[in-house]
């Protein structure tokens, strides 16, 4: 991440009503679709304040981050079992923690989610510290956005799944009204100004993700648009807008605001060719079937269409008839 501090991670805009409306909706779609993804190793790379595995049922789950989590008295929100990883972890020690579920689904989208109250992990998000093919499912709620590598990022997404495990990508849509405000925040925050929309970073679209699934081996599986209103900062304005919301789905379905993209690890499995043996000709004699030829017996020639004269008997000529 840039050392820059991104107002999209900053808690005072998180509890804004445009960040709670934000928030509310990529909940939501996290309960929906990771309720549905199974195995054994989950883990959610950045992006705290949404807690996105709590809907998931897979045994072991974490947390990785790129900062601390920090706290009203300085102190990092970290349980005693967090580690601080600067270069290689215990890979045995990863394997035995656990994530608990945390709180209930918001009711409202007035009502923000509380958010991953604690880390497992630290860890630069270009270098994983994680074993190959070690995880089934990995989350990436605006980590691609905020990350100084992006295709890096993606890049170790790749090598740490395992075949047919999922990633969840989660990222402003540019060609939407908030990807538009999110790009003229840094002009507004240098003229003084300053909006509903947050400082979005450099924004990666749909179509582009897309690309970068298909070099890496990964096949999109589903996906979904969202959050038609537009940017206000009032609470009231963006009530009104409610409207918008089952219009753009039906009419501009492809310029929500935000966007989610599903995708599994397809690798081609390797086909076993035995040995050609071939099998050996026989060597046994074949039958061939018997050719009766002209011969010639006591001096009485053969008839003239190969078969045998008949024969008279000794002692009787013709005119002894």
């Amino acid at each position: 991440m840039t050392s820059v501090t991104r107002i999209i991670e900053s808690p005072a805009w998180l509890k804004s009503p445009a960040g709670r409306y934000l928030l509310a909706w990529e909940q939501a779609q996290l309960d929906r679709v990771v309720a549905d993804i199974f195995g054994f190793h989950a883990l959610q790379l950045g992006r705290p304040a949404l807690d996105a595995l709590r809907a998931n049922r897979m045994p072991h789950r974490w947390v990785l981050n790129d900062a601390p989590l920090a706290e009203p008295h300085g102190r990092d929100a970290r349980h005693p079992g967090a580690q601080a990883v600067e270069g290689a972890v215990d890979h045995k020690r990863i394997n035995g923690t656990s994530h608990a579920d945390l709180g209930q689904t918001a009711a409202t989208w007035l009502q923000a989610p509380t958010g991953v109250q604690r880390l497992d992990m630290l860890a630069n998000f270009e270098a994983l510290p994680l074993p190959s093919q070690s995880l089934d499912l990995v989350v990436l709620a605006h980590t691609l956005e905020l990350a100084d590598d992006a295709h890096q990022t993606l890049r170790e997404v790749e090598r740490v799944l395992m075949p047919e495990g999922r990633v969840v990508v989660i990222g402003f849509n540019p060609a939407s009204l908030w990807g538009l405000a999110g790009q003229g925040a840094r002009a507004g925050a240098r003229l003084g100004l300053c909006g509903a929309a947050p400082d979005t970073g450099e924004l990666l679209g749909p179509r582009r993700l897309r690309d970068w699934f298909k070099l890496l081996g990964l096949q999109v599986e589903t996906g979904c648009f969202g959050c038609y209103r537009p940017p206000w900062a009032s609470e009231h304005w963006l009530d009104r807008a409610t409207w918008m919301e089952t219009a753009g789905q039906r009419w501009w379905p492809f310029f929500g605001s935000l966007y989610m993209v599903v995708a599994v690890k397809r690798v081609r499995a390797m086909r076993l060719i035995g040995p050609a043996w071939k099998r050996r000709k026989s060597t046994s004699a074949a039958t061939a079937p018997a050719v009766l030829t002209p011969q010639r017996s006591n001096g009485h020639p053969t008839s003239g269409d190969g078969d045998l004269a008949p024969r008279r008997k000794p002692g009787l000529s013709a005119d002894s008839k």
